[in-house]
């Protein structure tokens, strides 16, 4: 029984003070504009009509274009300008943006965690997807992408299985790129900061021929030294960081009705440390701090190489009553790394390393056909089609044991195969209310080809054991939500939805049969209402949710060695609320906050039982709160608030579960812009808090990363 249930039997008040107060605003938001007369309201829009009028939010969530409040789900939007304004160059700098979603990089792979959702170990694939120019990415290896080109990001939240398939089951973060013009545009920008930080920008679009064929091309570059020593080798860049993006499409205009865009990137990165240290014994997290991790003593250093490589041809032909489109997308990834293997030096293991290489190669197609209403019933189809072949190895670690050096190594080749065909269709009746039905089968085939090596050091042997095994899955997801629209200004919804992730297989196997190293496919269904709207100066959406988990990916260790498996279920329950208000034409005011509950209800290990532990990794609650302050003669100021909740982890040295301290950080930042210049400075952790971004215990020894200390900088920007 969960600790909801426990606490409602025995007479307990089953809500803490935080959820009494999102559950007060929540109720407030719903009833406020029916308790509002019609003649008042009228006013009310007549002021925001003679004062401060607020944009219009278009969106294409549904892979229709519709109004951000006519869609029935959470949606968090963050245009070019915001982007800019808080410094947000990548994909993990959204992801800290959006209510009830975190992220942690650990060893080679950013790992994301959303409403009680984690990144899956075997699969390589996080419960959260994001869409670059059609190109879909999930493994938590190279998941990261340049912002320089996008008009604004989408982060559509809940499962979106029916129309984005496979492993959305917690949410899409979509980036929508600029369109060009017949005028050529761009911007140059570069930053300089504490610790040698330096990025560069560019991004510049317009006509090669007038009206028919367009150039875009961008790209970044960013790196810095690191805050950590390494006294060892006398190494004062031990986590310095390198990376860059480039881009470029082509886009060609015939005639009014048909359009071919083609698009190529590639991304690199090349880190090298880790943002704090190791120790080798089983010690708690309290044992660390980040004073220390300042000057680290490590024989051998750390090191990640990651490089990607992809294209898109997307094809469109409208119709007088539909459009169809044609989405081919192709994209390599190849990630090298190795590091100290008991992260210290002095000891019998020196020299010993962690290794592992990676190539993901990824084909996709998708032709689907949409409706081109704009009211009335709208509908998309279509089917969609990849494949994805993984080459992992060499990939393991080294050992001392009884005065030799010996190395695991697993080796295997992997192929995964998806066919699937999906639907989704808006249908709007009586005068206020709609309809939205939608519905994907796909079928999943994988395969594995794995062997294991176990030798001394510098030795080699043939495989002591190996693993071929092949696995397909079926399964129908559906989506049903139903929306009524208030007034003009306010709509409310009630959705459910299925997600899905597939499962796997364990490619680090040493033993058991095939049925002992796959591991299900995890499934949730998800429960939301909301209501979504604008009054006077502001805007607001406001939703609950209640998520069932089956089968929910988990991993275990014996010996230090780390195996997925299924737990039988779990579940989340939560709030998430998103607010901006303009307080006058130049002070601006935004929230965004997420509070959640999420814990194992069935997970028996065979040896211990953690039902009703909080699932791991899963952040008590998240609050953005941010002021802006945007004067005429172009001088501006903005100041914003992390709130990041306790967030549980799993102590495999000591079978049980415990929690990082939660803690808060601010950043500010003022500039001036004129003449299409904006020259600005800012302080990022203003209050230099010290706090966890990860830890990872293990008898063999435990990790910690910390968040940046106080950094300042400075930038300047041209636009055109």
């Amino acid at each position: 029984m969960s600790r909801f249930w426990e606490n409602r039997r025995k007479g307990k008040s089953v809500l803490s003070a935080p959820w009494k107060m999102f559950l007060i605003i929540g109720l407030w938001s719903f009833f406020q504009p029916c308790l509002l007369p019609a003649q008042d309201m009228n006013k009310s829009n007549q002021k925001k009509d003679e004062g401060y009028q607020i944009e219009t939010i278009t969106v294409t969530a549904n892979k229709v274009e519709e109004d951000i409040t006519d869609v029935p789900q959470s949606i968090s939007v963050i245009d070019d300008e915001v982007l800019k304004e808080k410094g947000i160059v990548d994909i993990p700098g959204v992801i800290i943006e959006i209510p009830n979603m975190s992220s942690k990089y650990h060893g080679s792979t950013e790992q994301v965690n959303f409403r009680g959702l984690n990144y899956s170990y075997f699969t390589n694939t996080n419960p959260v997807v994001f869409y670059i120019d059609g190109v879909a990415s999930s493994s938590a290896y190279g998941f990261n992408a340049s912002l320089v080109n996008a008009e604004r990001v989408e982060v559509l939240r809940g499962p979106q299985g029916t129309l984005y398939g496979k492993d959305a089951i917690g949410a899409v973060i979509k980036v929508v790129t600029k369109e060009p013009e017949n005028q050529w545009h761009g911007s140059v920008g570069a930053e300089y900061g504490s610790y040698n930080y330096m990025q560069g920008s560019f991004n510049v679009n317009g006509p090669l021929m007038q009206d028919k064929l367009y150039l875009g091309l961008n790209g970044r570059y960013q790196q810095d030294d690191g805050w950590i020593t390494n006294d060892y080798t006398g190494n004062d860049e031990y986590n310095k960081d390198d990376q860059y993006n480039l881009g470029g499409y082509l886009l060609y205009t015939p005639t009014d009705r048909f359009t071919a865009k083609f698009t190529l990137s590639n991304d690199s990165s090349e880190r090298h440390g880790f943002d704090g240290y190791g120790l080798p014994d089983a010690v708690d997290i309290s044992e660390f701090s980040r004073d220390d991790a300042e000057h680290v003593f490590i024989d051998v250093g750390r090191l990640n190489e990651t490089d990607s490589l992809a294209q898109s041809l997307h094809l469109k032909y409208e119709f007088d009553s539909m459009t169809l489109t044609s989405a081919t997308t192709h994209k390599d990834l190849e990630t090298e790394n190795f590091s100290d293997a008991d992260r210290i030096a002095g000891t019998d293991s020196d020299g010993l390393i962690y290794f592992g290489a990676l190539d993901i190669e990824t084909w996709s197609e998708e032709l689907r056909l949409s409706s081109n209403n704009t009211e009335g019933v709208r509908w998309v189809a279509g089917v969609y089609f990849d494949t994805e072949d993984t080459d992992t190895g060499p990939y393991g670690y080294q050992f001392y044991s009884y005065g030799s050096a010996y190395e695991m190594n697993y080796e295997s080749k992997a192929e995964s195969k998806t066919q699937a065909l999906f639907g989704q269709t808006m249908i709007p009746f009586l005068d206020n209310f709609e309809l939205t039905l939608g519905l994907r089968y796909q079928h999943i085939d994988k395969e594995i080809d794995l062997d294991t090596y176990y030798n001394l050091v510098g030795s080699s042997s043939d495989p002591y054991y190996a693993l071929q095994a092949d696995k397909t899955w079926d399964t129908f997801l559906g989506k049903i939500a139903l929306s009524y629209r208030l007034n003009d200004n306010w709509n409310t919804y009630a959705s459910v939805a299925q997600g899905y992730m597939p499962g796997g297989f364990n490619y680090s196997a040493g033993s058991g049969s095939v049925e002992d190293n796959t591991f299900d496919p995890q499934q949730s269904i998800n429960y939301e209402i909301g209501v979504k709207g604008e009054f006077n100066r502001a805007r607001l959406s406001a939703a609950l949710f209640y998520m069932e988990i089956e089968d929910i990916h988990v991993y275990t260790s014996e010996n230090d060695i780390w195996r997925t498996d299924n737990a039988d279920s779990a579940h989340s329950l939560g709030a998430e609320l998103e607010l901006t208000y303009f307080l006058t034409d130049s002070i601006e005011l935004t929230a965004a906050i997420g509070i959640i509950d999420s814990e194992y209800d069935d997970y028996d290990t065979g040896t211990v039982v953690y039902d009703g532990e909080s699932i791991s990794d899963t952040p008590s609650h998240t609050m953005r709160i941010g002021a802006a302050y945007f004067n005429p003669n172009g001088f501006y100021a903005r100041g914003d608030v992390l709130s990041m909740g306790e967030i549980p982890y799993y102590d495999s040295a000591n079978k049980k579960f415990s929690e990082r301290d939660s803690y808060i950080t601010a950043d500010v930042k003022v500039g001036y812009r004129f003449k299409g210049f904006d020259i600005y400075a800012y302080c990022n952790n203003l209050t230099d808090e010290e706090y966890f971004t990860s830890y990872n215990p293990g008898s063999a020894g435990s990790s910690v990363t910390f968040g940046d200390p106080r950094t300042f900088g400075i930038g300047v920007r041209y636009s055109f």
